[in-house]
């Protein structure tokens, strides 16, 4: 689920929405069997920093983000990949964690790697926007057929639409491939081409680019194989089109697309290593930190480096989306619950201030502990210790990883972004069910 509200930019008329939330049938609140694992236990950071503040006059707090923090080994494994939280030239939206992912014509030596990739443990499979890929890569990559017709999808965001192709691409990760993946390319077809029975993508905002996505792209490596599964296999849900070029015009409209043929988590893929993902991140001081330097491990068990512990950890099974059962924050219940990268805040409803009543990041005059307890469909609970502090005085430090900035959900869930992700290493073990249908038992779990 990517739910990216903009970093302030050091100025508060800077606020604003980037890009929210993603996959209709696919991500966070969307959908659901009995899920996949995911594994917390804590880290630690092998560089410490110290951190400052003062009040000005006016009375904001002035803060100074830490120095740059790391949990990455001195060398790599194959199976393994350093995960960035930093500034980029894309955007200058906080915690957005990053890998590099190379794309490859199918059985070519027609290559590219993409930089500034961003992780997300609540949607499923590669998303590139077109403005990440260079001409020759992009005639590249074929797109698929069925029935005779390209293959397109419209991917829900909070505020408009992603449209584009579905393209097959061979992807490393570091040194693992995953061979002829559907991949979505974003941006790559005219709005006016946009059918179908809801027309979602045929009007208002099309989140097509390296800016609105605050990335190049989406990398989805949650607990489903297919973004839609059963459901886009077996009838029409507005997802997946079929689409016609007759001169200069091009039109689509709803198709069914078998499983095999849909966005697909590349992970799953993998000739091995492909049951699960192992994130750690380092943790990061109050103030936030300047950045924040981690590692993703494939596989769970299929290497001395991604074995899962044998005690200190708490497993919680989801559903086949990844979604908890419940959570609970002072005797208030939820609906959903969700352990979530592609989220840069801990969003979730709250009394707290607001910074703009417009705005939907908290700023508390000072910073306030939260423990909502979640509890999975195994029925094990366990209690999650917070803070949220004022994210104005936050934004403005000069940092961009930290772990107590948190934000309005509407609706009754509890979205754990990326700020849970520091100081902890977080397994996510895979659904051994192929598909994505809603219903179909799983395995997933979260372990704290």
């Amino acid at each position: 689920m990517l739910r990216i509200q903009s970093k302030l930019a050091r100025a508060l008329g800077a606020f604003g929405l980037a890009a929210a939330v993603a996959l209709v049938a696919g991500c966070g609140g969307g959908g659901g069997s009995s899920g996949t694992p995911t594994s917390t236990t804590s880290s630690t950071s092998s560089t410490s920093s110290t951190t400052t503040g003062s009040t000005s006059s006016t009375g904001t707090t002035t803060l100074a983000a830490g120095a740059p923090v790391s949990s990455t080994p001195a060398t790599l494994a194959s199976n393994q990949v350093a995960v960035v939280v930093a500034a980029n030239t894309i955007s200058n939206a906080a915690n957005i964690p990053m890998v590099s992912v190379r794309v490859c014509a199918p059985s070519t030596t027609t290559c590219q790697t993409i930089d500034n990739v961003q992780v997300d443990t609540m949607s499923y499979g590669l998303r590139l926007a077109k403005d990440a890929l260079n001409s020759t890569m992009l005639s590249a990559l074929s797109a698929e057929t069925v029935s005779g017709k390209a293959v397109a999808e419209c991917a829900g965001f909070a505020d408009g639409n992603t449209w584009g192709t579905v393209r097959t691409a061979d992807l490393t990760i570091s040194g693992e491939t995953a061979l002829s993946v559907p991949i979505h390319v974003l941006g790559d077809l005219p709005q006016s081409a946009a059918g179908g029975t809801s027309n979602r993508c045929a009007s208002g905002t099309l989140n097509d680019t390296s800016s609105a996505i605050a990335s190049h792209g989406i990398l989805g490596i949650g607990t489903a194989k297919f973004d839609c599964g059963s459901n886009c296999a077996s009838t029409t849900v507005d997802v997946y089109y079929g689409c016609t070029t007759v001169g200069s015009t091009t039109t689509c409209t709803d198709m069914v697309v078998p499983e095999a043929q849909q966005v697909t988590n590349p992970v799953r893929l993998f000739a091995t290593d492909n049951n699960g993902v192992i994130l750690n991140m380092p943790a990061v001081t109050a103030a936030g930190s300047t950045s924040a330097s981690g590692f993703l491990t494939f596989g769970i068990g299929t290497q001395a480096n991604n074995v899962l512990p044998g005690s200190g950890i708490k497993q919680m099974t989801t559903d086949h989306y990844g979604n908890m059962q419940t959570a609970s924050l002072s005797g208030t219940s939820t609906n959903a619950a969700f352990f979530d990268t592609g989220s840069n805040g801990l969003f979730y409803a709250d009394s707290l201030t607001r910074c703009l009543p417009s705005i939907d990041f908290y700023c508390p005059a000072s910073t306030v502990s939260r423990t909502p307890s979640v509890t999975g469909f195994n029925g094990t609970t366990a209690s999650v210790a917070l803070s949220i502090g004022n994210a104005q005085n936050l934004f403005n430090d000069g940092g961009y990883a930290y772990n107590n900035i948190g934000g309005v959900l509407s609706g009754t869930a509890f979205d754990f972004g990326m700020p849970f992700f520091y100081g902890r290493t977080v397994y996510v073990n895979y659904d051994s069910a192929a598909d994505g249908s809603i219903g179909v038992s799983s395995s997933a779990f979260i372990a704290f």
